[in-house]
């Protein structure tokens, strides 16, 4: 139905306010909606903290709430229906007597994983499934893939000149916001050995307001991948951000580790600003790949890339 897909939407855009503070928790959105009007919304703001369904429910008017009967929740998440940090949003929507739940997308999530429709359904409430569901998981990419491919959500960010280079200083103040924002909202940060000994990076979300990422340096000749993402995975490390050098970028590639790419490519300089020799170190060749999307900071340009278009 076109209004199912409309509030929907706004699920989602509610969601989005969560994406720094949610993690480990997916960012979810929640709307109740009684004869088309919205009477109650909210969004899961921070992990530990309460659900999106409980802040729709808190938001609605004491003179709207004898509409709940005759309303319809919309979602983008499956509710729980285990006992966390917070009580199951599934037995508090059976409680507020809502007549439909509109869900977007399943939680992968060993203890929910269906229970919380299930939960919804033998209350007698009518439970929809799968509205916007591409956008919904998409949304909570790296939370879906954590629970569902027991390692990190990997992304591989690095800037290159067109001709290919990565020497010089090449990131623009707007795209080196770009990548803090990367920071903020990944769990961890992976530089490779010879990175982190020639250029010592801080890797901080000084740019960003958001919490620094786990730092992790890696060695090949001491670690293989696979054995550091069956680590990460144990550790709890959702979300993966690698911004090695060509060499670590290389490997990951080679082993098809990977969910999504930013390539950013511009004009290189030195540290005074004159252009810089740029034929020493080139970057990984991804022509291969179809990049989903592009988007211009500045004169620099990002090209996105993910596993799934590819």
């Amino acid at each position: 139905m076109l209004s199912d897909s409309l509030y929907m939407t706004r699920c989602l855009q509610l969601a989005r306010n969560g994406e720094v503070g949610a993690p480990p928790n997916p960012m979810v959105g929640a709307v109740i909606v009684c004869q088309n009007r919205i009477i109650g919304e909210g969004f899961h703001a921070r992990c530990g903290q309460p659900h999106a369904e409980v802040n729709a429910f808190a938001s609605v008017k004491p003179e709207d709430e004898c509409l709940l009967p005759q309303s319809t929740l919309y979602v983008s998440l499956e509710p729980c229906a285990h006992y966390g940090k917070t009580p199951p949003c599934a037995e508090l929507i059976v409680r507020k007597g809502v007549k439909r739940v509109v869900v977007g997308c399943l939680d992968p999530f060993a203890k929910v994983q269906g229970r919380g429709v299930q939960m919804l359904r033998n209350a007698g409430i009518d439970v929809t499934i799968g509205v916007l569901e591409e956008e919904c998981r998409f949304l909570n990419r790296r939370f879906i893939t954590y629970h569902t491919k027991h390692r990190p959500y990997i992304t591989l960010k690095w800037a290159q000149t067109p001709c290919g280079s990565m020497e010089g200083l090449i990131s623009s103040p707007r795209t080196m916001r770009h990548v803090h924002h990367l920071r903020a909202i990944n769990t961890a940060i992976l530089v490779g050995w010879r990175t982190n000994q020639i250029d010592r990076p801080a890797l901080t979300t000084r740019h960003y307001s958001g919490p620094d990422p786990l730092r992790i340096v890696y060695d090949s000749h001491l670690q293989t991948l696979p054995q550091l993402m069956a680590e990460l995975y144990d550790k709890g490390v959702q979300s993966l951000l690698v911004e090695g050098g060509a060499a670590t970028h290389r490997q990951f590639l080679a082993l098809d580790l990977w969910d999504e790419i930013h390539q950013e490519i511009g004009d290189a300089t030195t540290k005074d600003g004159e252009a810089a020799n740029v034929s020493k170190t080139s970057a990984p060749d991804i022509s291969h790949l179809k990049p989903h999307h592009s988007m211009l900071l500045g004169t620099h340009e990002i090209n996105l890339y993910y596993r799934d278009n590819n």
